[in-house]
C-alpha cells in the first residue's frame, strides 16, 4: 500500500486538484456560457432561457419556473470515436444518468419561484473527456448560470434584490486508489479506482449529492470519512476558482 503522501501517477499529492480554469462567454448567444476545463477534461457549459414553463406546470398550476439540463460526449471527446446518440435513435443510459444528476443539483440550489415562469436550460457539451466530466459539468454549470442570472436581472426581468440561486455549488471527483483516499481521479486513476465518489456541494458546505460506489470491492466508514473530508476541500478551492472569474466577468 502506498503512503498517504507519496504522488500519483501525474506528479499530484493526494489532495492535489488538476489544473482547474474557466473561459466565460464562449457560446456569445447563451445567456451564459464558460468552457471549464480540469486538466485534459473540457467541457462547454451554456445556459439559454425560454419565457415559458413545461405543460405539467402549467396544467398543475405549478408556480415559479423550471430547469432542465441535457449533457452529451462529442464524437472526438474519447480516444475513439463516440457515436453521436442521435444516430441510435436514443440517449444512452450513461448520458440519461448524467443529465439527471445536472439537472437535480441545481434545482436543489435554485429557488424556482423567484425564477419566476421561464424555463433555463442548460447543456453541457465534453469536448475531451479523462476523468470527471460530469464533475466538471457541474462545476462549470455555476458560473454559465450566475452569468445567465445577472443578465436578467441587468434587463430587470428578475424582481427583487435577491438572486434565485440560493448558494454557489460545484462537484468533485474522490476515490480510494491503490489503498489511499485522492482528490480529483482522472481516467487512468477512475478505471481502476478500488472506490468511487462523486460529490456535489454548495461551497458552504451543505451537500447536494453523494453519489458512492465499491468498484468490485467495500470499503469503510474511515475511508467515506477521508473521502468526504476530501471532496469538501476541492469544493473550497473550486469555489475560489469560481469567485475570482466571476469577479472579472463584465456584462
Amino acid at each position: 500500500m502506498k503512503r498517504a503522501s507519496e504522488k500519483r501517477h501525474d506528479g499530484r499529492r493526494p489532495d492535489q486538484l488538476r489544473p482547474f480554469k474557466f473561459e466565460p462567454g464562449i457560446a456569445p448567444y447563451a445567456a451564459g456560457s464558460v468552457l471549464a476545463s480540469c486538466g485534459r477534461t473540457q467541457v462547454i457549459c451554456a445556459v439559454t432561457i425560454e419565457e415559458s414553463v413545461p405543460r405539467w406546470m402549467r396544467e398543475q398550476q405549478v408556480r415559479g419556473g423550471w430547469i432542465t439540463a441535457e449533457y452529451s460526449m462529442l464524437p472526438y471527446s474519447t480516444l475513439g470515436r463516440k457515436p453521436r446518440d442521435i444516430s441510435k435513435g436514443r440517449l444512452d443510459g450513461r448520458s440519461t444518468e448524467i443529465q439527471r444528476l445536472i439537472g437535480r443539483s441545481i434545482r436543489a440550489v435554485v429557488d424556482l419561484e423567484a425564477l419566476g415562469p421561464r424555463t433555463i436550460c442548460i447543456d453541457c457539451d465534453v469536448l475531451a473527456a479523462d476523468g470527471g466530466t460530469r464533475t466538471t459539468a457541474i462545476t462549470g454549470t455555476y458560473v454559465a448560470l450566475e452569468l445567465a442570472v445577472r443578465k436578467l436581472r441587468q434587463e430587470g426581468r428578475l424582481p427583487g434584490e435577491k438572486s434565485p440561486i440560493l448558494a454557489p455549488f460545484a462537484a468533485i471527483s474522490v476515490g480510494m486508489v491503490e489503498g489511499r483516499p485522492v482528490l480529483d481521479l482522472d481516467y487512468v486513476e477512475d478505471k481502476d479506482a478500488e472506490t468511487d465518489m462523486n460529490v456535489v456541494m454548495t461551497i458552504r458546505g451543505r451537500y447536494i449529492e453523494v453519489q458512492a460506489s465499491g468498484e468490485e470491492s467495500t470499503f469503510s466508514p474511515q475511508d467515506l470519512t477521508a473521502l468526504l473530508g476530501l471532496a469538501q476541500k476541492g469544493i473550497k478551492r473550486l469555489g475560489a476558482l469560481q469567485k475570482a472569474v466571476l469577479a472579472d466577468v463584465v456584462l
